[in-house]
């Protein structure tokens, strides 16, 4: 069934547990992050990131197949625009049933990037619509590569300032994590997620939280952690699967290649979500 992002924020708040938020540009990651869900019977963001429009997944095409899965599925799923850099492209999602979008101002001058987001929130509000946004940017690129900068941190004062000029409904805050895959286990500053929390009152959300420890999952869960983005390590397990099928060299046709991918993709993600929603 499709769900708000409030809806399944206030599920993770109630239980003091984080949900999942999956990118799934191709059929194979709509699938694999759904079925996971609802074997394992908890709430889930699919999401699509605008850069993807540029490598082979354009939001016309994946944008109906997600709202079409998260309609008859048998868990609540948000549809989610991740990391949406331009208004036009974040009204394109909304027109066409996503339930929440992420816009990203943040490499933008402070008075620029609430001047955007609060336009882009008034506007998603006014049609039901909730809003993420970033205060702080994190390293490397969203969805892809190995991860090798450090993180910017951001300001817990800022953020409240943001939240406050914004009139957000979520809030990535920036604490240690980096997207990509990391080459070093990243350092994070919890002390900074309570006092973000503390200050803001928001749902916070990690991004780059794929290869995170079990361990430090929890933690920043119970620091105000709310919502977990995560993707490629997922995407890996599907890679690593088909490259282990033709290493068999017993594949002939491109469908079984994509039905192992699915369920490599499947299994990582049921283990990702059963660290998130674990009750503290």
């Amino acid at each position: 069934m499709k769900a708000s992002l409030k809806e399944v924020l206030k599920w993770a708040e109630a239980r003091n547990c984080a949900v999942g938020a999956f990118n799934t540009p191709t059929f194979e990651n709509v699938t694999a992050v759904i079925s996971a869900a609802e074997k394992m019977g908890v709430p889930v963001i699919v999401a699509h990131a605008e850069l993807h429009e540029g490598e082979g997944a354009p939001l016309d095409t994946v944008g109906p197949l997600m709202v079409w899965a998260a309609g008859r599925a048998s868990v609540p799923v948000c549809v989610h625009l991740d990391h949406g850099e331009h208004p036009e492209y974040i009204r394109r999602a909304m027109d066409m049933g996503f339930t929440s979008a992420m816009i990203d101002a943040s490499a933008l001058p402070y008075d620029e990037n609430v001047s955007v987001t609060r336009q882009v929130a008034g506007e998603a509000h006014s049609r039901g619509v909730d809003v993420e946004a970033e205060i702080g940017a994190l390293a490397s690129r969203e969805g892809g590569g190995e991860n090798g900068g450090a993180a910017v941190y951001t300001d817990p004062e800022l953020a409240e300032r943001f939240v406050r000029d914004t009139g957000i409904d979520a809030l990535a805050a920036s604490f240690g994590t980096a997207h990509g895959i990391y080459k070093a286990k990243p350092v994070l500053d919890f002390e900074r997620i309570r006092r973000i929390r503390r200050l803001t009152g928001l749902p916070l959300v990690m991004h780059g939280g794929s290869g995170v420890s079990p361990e430090d999952y929890r933690t920043a869960i119970s620091c105000g952690i709310r919502k977990i983005n995560y993707y490629s390590y997922m995407a890996r397990a599907g890679r690593d699967a088909v490259a282990a099928r033709l290493a068999a060299g017993d594949t002939t046709f491109f469908h079984v290649l994509a039905a192992e991918a699915t369920r490599a993709m499947r299994e990582d993600a049921a283990r990702a979500m059963a660290v998130f929603a674990a009750e503290s």
